[in-house]
């Protein structure tokens, strides 16, 4: 139920913010999934630009699923947990370049963690109403 005592303007504002913190906090988890899955499907070490790239939703999204600039984080985070190696190399076109690959640590944690995805984002739509409940598990 609205507060009758904010204004549009403000009830907006909280809305956005209560938003722009579900995005982020459901972001979190599914940024280094997402990241461990592209680099377990590329056939050589990617930089960080060229993951961004492959990230990028339709451009009618007005609001990005991941920032570019949110990924190298997250790309450090799992190369501290040893799931991704990486390696600066020159480039021709500007700065060195640092490419991540996938670790076998890390393609065991992508196995894991997509289980726990399907498992999770099955439940979730069956409690939001978009999946009828699958026995087959």
């Amino acid at each position: 139920m609205v507060d009758p005592s904010l204004s549009g303007i403000e009830t907006v504002k909280i809305a956005e913010t209560a938003d722009r913190k579900f995005r982020k906090e459901l972001s979190a988890g599914i940024t280094s999934l997402a990241l461990l899955s592209v680099l377990n499907h590329a056939d050589e070490p990617m930089y960080g630009y060229q993951i961004a790239k492959l990230m990028e939703e339709d451009e009618k999204q007005s609001v990005p699923l991941v920032k570019h600039g949110a990924l190298y984080p997250v790309l450090r985070s799992l190369e501290g947990n040893r799931l991704l190696t990486s390696r600066i190399e020159p480039s021709v076109s500007g700065p060195p370049r640092r490419y991540y690959d996938i670790t076998d640590k890390g393609r065991e944690a992508f196995r894991r963690w997509m289980v726990i995805w399907r498992r999770t984002s099955k439940l979730i739509d069956r409690i939001l109403g978009g999946v009828p409940d699958d026995k087959a598990d």
